[in-house]
């Protein structure tokens, strides 16, 4: 008797498998493997993320109660710890960096319609890292400081839809800066970007592309005032004026001209001042653009409270950037299956209900819509009639 898929296969359906498996013959994933294969792997780390699972022991633990059903969620061998944790240690960790870029393309693509708070047809970014600390004496491959050990999540987040469009993964040492070398600036596109980023050189060549940024200005930034523009300072608005770079070394990298603009936040008192080189957009709207910029925050946020990132199932270098890799892609799936499916939940709810009912034999869009489900017990045949 067929009583329907359980939730789990369900959420694994809308995976391109056809990408995932080009992935592991790219670099091939599964030379010599018997049993556990690649997908095998995949599908209990994402496990682990979609129920919270703490260690391989737990996932192992997990998994063996439920060892009936593991054919119809997908697996087609036993899980072993031991055999998971040499898969995350051995198997290229770029097998699943690729799955998680085919899956934000599909993410993107359902997503490119998505309102974020401003009236703009040009793609926006947001640009930022955040560090997962770690133990120096168990992830000595990490070096941050001399007593410490951490890597960095660099991401550049697409606004329309929350979804990372591009994510680096180094160790502490690594500038935020240097990350610019790694994009490949796209004509058209507007990246925010605290000051943190702020290196002329590089940032010209953003603006050679045909790419805009709208970035915070330095303290010690030494600049021309060649014109000012009228504004309403009842907006919070103080000036918008048209500079040149008057460093002989930022000059060089960035020749032409940039905007300044400064505001005053109306709430808190606090004076900004922004450099950009798109004069076509209002001041008003460059000044909510780098508010928007809040938005790769609590994306960080969000994913280290509700994504498995921070407690690492493995201690390699392997191991650790496959986790990630394979948290991102969870993420995006499940971003995409709340879009192919509109449903009203947020992905928190999203995540809560299904790592609850991962065994349920339940429509997916009838579970995550929100609304009370009601039980119909069906009436036995064989009951006796007391009043006719």
């Amino acid at each position: 008797m067929n009583l329907g898929k359980f939730v789990f296969a369900q959420v694994m359906e809308h995976l391109p498998l056809h990408a995932f498996h080009r992935s592991v013959v790219r670099y091939s994933g599964e030379h010599k493997v018997k049993r556990f294969s690649c997908l095998d792997q995949y599908l209990c780390m994402a496990f682990a993320q979609l129920t919270y699972r703490e260690s391989l022991r737990d996932i192992e633990a997990c998994l063996r109660v439920q060892s009936s059903k593991l054919y119809h969620l997908g697996f087609r061998s036993p899980m072993a710890r031991n055999t998971l944790a040499n898969a995350n240690a051995t198997r290229d960790w770029r097998i699943y960096c690729d799955f998680a870029q085919s899956l934000i393309g599909t993410a993107r693509r359902l997503y490119a319609d998505e309102a974020f708070g401003l009236d703009l047809k040009d793609t926006v970014y947001a640009l930022d890292a955040t560090t997962i600390d770690l133990c120096l004496s168990v992830f000595p491959w990490a070096p941050f400081r001399s007593t410490k050990a951490a890597v960095k999540l660099h991401t550049l987040l697409d606004l329309r839809g929350n979804i990372p469009s591009f994510i680096f993964i180094s160790d502490g040492k690594l500038h935020d800066v240097n990350i610019l070398d790694q994009l490949l600036p796209e004509p058209g596109a507007i990246y925010v970007m605290d000051r943190g980023y702020i290196d002329f050189d590089r940032l010209g060549r953003f603006h050679e592309a045909g790419s805009f940024f709208v970035i915070r200005a330095k303290t010690n930034l030494k600049a021309e005032r060649r014109y000012s523009h009228v504004v309403d300072r009842s907006t919070g608005l103080v000036c918008d004026q048209t500079v040149t770079l008057a460093g002989f070394y930022s000059h060089k990298g960035f020749p032409a001209p940039l905007r300044r603009i400064r505001f005053k936040d109306p709430e808190t008192g606090k004076r900004l001042v922004f450099l950009s080189n798109n004069f076509a957009l209002p001041a008003l709207t460059i000044t909510k653009l780098y508010r928007l910029r809040w938005q790769i925050e609590l994306f960080f946020k969000w994913i280290k409270q509700h994504l498995r990132i921070k407690a690492f199932f493995g201690t390699t270098e392997n191991a650790v950037k496959t986790q990630i890799w394979i948290a991102v892609s969870v993420y995006v799936l499940v971003a995409i299956v709340k879009k192919r499916l509109q449903l009203s939940a947020s992905l928190y709810e999203i995540l809560q209900i299904l790592s609850l009912t991962m065994f349920e034999r339940m429509p997916i869009d009838q579970l995550l819509s929100l609304q009370p489900i009601v039980v119909v017990e069906p009436v036995s045949g064989n009951q006796l009639t007391l009043f006719d």
